[in-house]
């Protein structure tokens, strides 16, 4: 077991059917993030250039459509943060910034769709992505495999994702959302 990055979506109940993971329509699996990808995207405070940071500027893309996806709060979430409030003033003023968050996220999923869509028609024409990137002292996200053969799927779909397949699953995934009339979409971690 280990921790795993999910997209959710406004209204996601009814988006998430039965038949959607149902095995023999594979719709999951098409879609899912692998778990490097949930390392790359948790290194953002880490030591050095966040790799997803030195990928944007690689690809001439804007990837704070990304970060941005982790800022949804969820229900619990929220209460959790307000009971860290010491009065009404900076219970108020929590409730502000978390809105504020919400809305970074409210009907974002053409912006993501473009980022995606940027990043794909970008790292396709580059060759040998992982020698672009400084990993610091310790290559912990297996640059030599997750980073290489960007057109070419390596995994089966969730295992053994590359980036490059990573970010297909992702554009398939905004893509049936919107379909289903979803606008919203943000990452959450579990």
């Amino acid at each position: 077991m280990g921790l795993d990055i999910h997209i959710a979506t406004d209204n996601y109940e009814a988006l998430f059917s039965a038949e959607y993971y149902d095995i023999k329509h594979g719709l999951r699996n098409k879609h899912r993030l692998s778990r490097t990808f949930c390392i790359f995207m948790l290194r953002r405070d880490s030591y050095g250039e966040p790799e997803l940071d030195q990928i944007g500027r690689i690809a001439g893309v804007d990837i704070s459509p990304l970060y941005n996806m982790e800022k949804y709060w969820e229900e619990e979430d929220i209460q959790h943060k307000l009971s860290f409030a010491k009065n009404e003033t900076e219970r108020e003023e929590t409730l502000k910034l978390i809105q504020a968050d919400k809305d970074t996220v409210k009907d974002n999923i053409d912006q993501v769709l473009n980022t995606i869509n940027s990043l794909i028609d970008s790292l396709s024409k580059i060759d040998n992505i992982d020698r672009k990137l400084n990993y610091g002292t310790k290559d912990t996200l297996d640059y030599g495999y997750y980073f290489t053969d960007f057109n070419t799927n390596k995994g089966e779909g969730y295992i053994d994702n590359n980036f490059g397949q990573d970010l297909r699953n992702f554009k398939r995934f905004l893509e049936f959302a919107k379909a289903n009339g979803r606008t919203s979409v943000w990452f959450y971690y579990g």
